[in-house]
This record gives structure tokens, sequence and C-alpha cells, in this order.
């Protein structure tokens, strides 16, 4: 029964999966309205900012501290020298003596700044220095009039006076543009004068003394060229060669550059005029060429021992080429001079000759504070002096140096 019941719908369902199956469908045609869509503010995009997890500040500083550092050189050196003595009446009385003080100080700082081929170093280096002893004065009465004793003599009075026995400071800018791993282009300023007011000598400083003061003298030197480093540690010389350079002094001083004469006609002063012969001008400018050697190495394994020079040479040809009223020979300049009819236009001149500038400066560290300084200078300008100047000063005292390399 069951088993008939079984084959009966098996039959069936092969019955409805033979049959075929219809069936029909209806899509209606629908016509859609078209409408313009118009955004409002509220629908524009909105811009976040998204913080970087991973940036940290800290690390961004340093890192251009490290830049920085890599980038710029600066050496800081400072001193302070001084001595004094010091004795009272009695020992004056019974073995003579001079109560005396004397100050100097002095800076240098180098700082060079490089920057793939381009580099400029600035240089800059001051020296003040004071002392102050007694000496013979003479006693003036209230009209100014000297004192005498009834014999005739002068009456003297020792006082301690002070006087300045170092003064100059000067700046020097170098920028360079490398060519090659040892030469390069560049270009030089170098300026130099005093601060405080020079007097003939201890005993006369009174205005009608007064030899020379801030810019007076003061000088300028530009020039353009090339540069040579030697790549050797051991002689680390540099090299300016300067085809073009100008060369400027300053007496902005009329005071000083001029003679002065009392009201009798009688004269007072002598007239320091640093090579600028007519007074009514307070500068005078050459053309020319200029040659620059410099040399600066330390010694020992803790640097114990530096040394320092600087050999500069100008020579204004190119002014030579206009110069008026030129006289070559020495014999021939004085008989000219002789028949110089006092006007300033017409006086004779000699040809500009090469000016010299030679400095050396010696350090030796005895501990970390404490230096001996040996420094020496020459100067040829016969524009100012026929003869060589010179000057050496020795010193020892409290010196630091500050170096970030």
């Amino acid at each position: 029964m069951k088993r008939n019941l079984i084959c009966a719908i098996f039959a069936l369902v092969a019955l409805v999966v033979a049959l075929p199956a219809r069936a029909q469908f209806t899509i209606d045609r629908v016509e859609a309205k078209k409408e313009s869509i118009n955004f409002t503010t509220a629908d524009t995009l909105k811009r976040t900012t998204a913080d970087m997890e991973y940036f940290s500040k800290a690390r961004y500083r340093a890192e251009r501290a490290a830049i920085r550092k890599e980038r710029n050189t600066l050496e800081i050196t400072s001193g302070l020298q001084g001595t004094m003595t010091s004795y009272n009446g009695p020992w004056v009385d019974v073995s003579g003596g001079d109560n005396s003080i004397a100050v100097l100080a002095n800076l240098f700082l180098k700082h060079l700044y490089s920057k793939d081929l381009f580099s400029v170093e600035t240089t800059f280096e001051g020296k003040f220095g004071y002392n102050r002893m007694k000496v013979e004065m003479p006693i003036f009465d209230a009209a100014g009039d000297v004192m005498v004793d009834e014999a005739g003599n002068q009456l003297m009075n020792r006082e301690g006076v002070w006087f300045k026995n170092q003064d100059e400071f000067a700046l020097q800018v170098s920028p360079a543009w490398k060519m090659s791993k040892n030469w390069a282009y560049g270009g030089k300023l170098k300026f130099r004068t005093q601060l405080a007011k020079g007097y003939v000598s201890r005993t006369e400083q009174e205005r009608k003394d007064l030899k020379s003061s801030f810019m007076t003298p003061g000088y300028l030197d530009l020039s353009v060229g090339v540069k040579y480093a030697c790549p050797s540690k051991k002689v680390p010389i540099k090299l300016d060669l300067s085809p073009l350079a100008l060369s400027a002094t300053y007496a902005s001083n009329s005071w000083i550059r001029r003679e002065q004469y009392d009201a009798e006609g009688n004269r007072i002063k002598k007239a320091f005029n640093y090579g600028i012969e007519d007074p009514d001008k307070s500068s005078k400018y050459e053309g020319g060429s200029s040659i620059q050697i410099d040399f600066d190495r330390t010694f020992g394994k803790t640097d114990y021992l530096r040394y320092r020079t600087t050999l500069f040479s100008f020579w204004g040809w190119i002014t030579n080429m206009g110069l008026d009223n030129k006289v070559r020979g020495w014999d021939d300049y004085h008989a000219a001079l002789d028949q110089w009819d006092g006007n300033i236009k017409t006086k004779p001149r000699l040809p500009i000759h090469p000016t010299v500038r030679w400095e050396n400066t010696i350090d030796i560290k005895a501990t970390k504070f404490l230096t001996t300084t040996l420094s020496f200078q020459l100067y040829y300008n016969r524009a100012q002096h026929a003869s060589i100047q010179t000057k050496t000063l020795l010193s020892v005292g409290l010196s630091y140096t500050f170096k970030n390399k």
C-alpha cells in the first residue's frame, strides 16, 4: 500500500516538471521629472588636520642644532693681564722706588660659516691697555704760569699719571666661493682704528698735545681676487691675491690733522695728517692691488703653544697712474718742495710706495687660565713716516678660550 503511494507521488512530480509553463507580465511606462540639484554650504567637504604621531619636536631641535654646529665654527679668547707695585714712604726714602699700575685687556673672536661651496670668515681683535706711573709735573699758579723758587728753578711735583700703552681694534670679513679643493674666489673687508685719545707723551696730555683719537687715523681695505688654502695641517697657510683693491685712510679730527697757532701766530701744535696732505679733506682713497698671507697653528698635544701671523701689503699703482705733480727721485722731490708756492693743489708728490703690515702673536699656555703672550708688529707707510715702525709687547695674565668644536 505504502509502496503504491510513493510510486504515485513520483509519477505526479515527473508530470509537473515535464509540462511547459507559461506566464504574462505587463510593465507600465514611467516618465521621471527633471529637477536641478543645488549644493548648499552645509554640503561642502570639511577639512581635518591629521597629526603625525611620529614627529618629535625634541628630535627636530637636536637635528637643527647639529646642522648649525656643523656649519658654524666659533672661537673666542679673552685675556686680562696686569702688574702693580706699591711702596710706602720709608721704603722710598731708603731704597727708592715708584708706585705703578699696568692693565691690558684683549679679545679675539673668529667665526667661520660654511654651506656647500660658500663660506664667510669673520675675525675681530681688540687690545686696550693703560698704565699709571708717577712723573715730575710743573706746579702752576692761579694765572696758569709755572711757579719758580728763589733761584729761578721750576717747582715740580710728583704726580701719578695715567697713559695708554695699547689701543687698537680690527675687524675683517672674508667671503669666499670654492672653485676647487684648495682655490676659491673671494673678497676681503678690513677695518682698523683705535678708541681712546692718544697724546704726545705722559707729561704732555693737553689738547694741543693730542695726536690720535677714534677714526684719526682709521683704515679701510677692500679687495677682490682669489684665495688659496694649503691642505697640510702642519703648514696651514692661507694666501689672498687681489688684483683689484682699495685702501682708504681717515682722519676725522680736524684739530689733529691741522697745524694750530696761538693768538700771536706762534705754532703750538704740529699737524698729524696721516698721509692726508690736504687739510680740507678728512680722507683719501687709493686704488691698486694687495696680497695677504695668514698662518695660524697650535703645537703640542695640549695646544700649549700657538703662533699667529699676518702679512699684508698694498700698492696703489692705479692711483699712481693718475697722480698729479709726481716727482720720482728723493732729491728732486726736496728740490721741488723748496720751490713750492704753498698751494696744496700744486704740491710735489712722491709716487705711492707699497705699504706693509706684519703682525705676530705667540701664546704660551702654562695652565688652562694662565697664558704668556708675546706680540710684535711691523708697519711701513711712507706717506706717514720715512722709517719702519715697530711695536713689541710681552704680557702674562689670565686668559680663557671658548670653542664650539
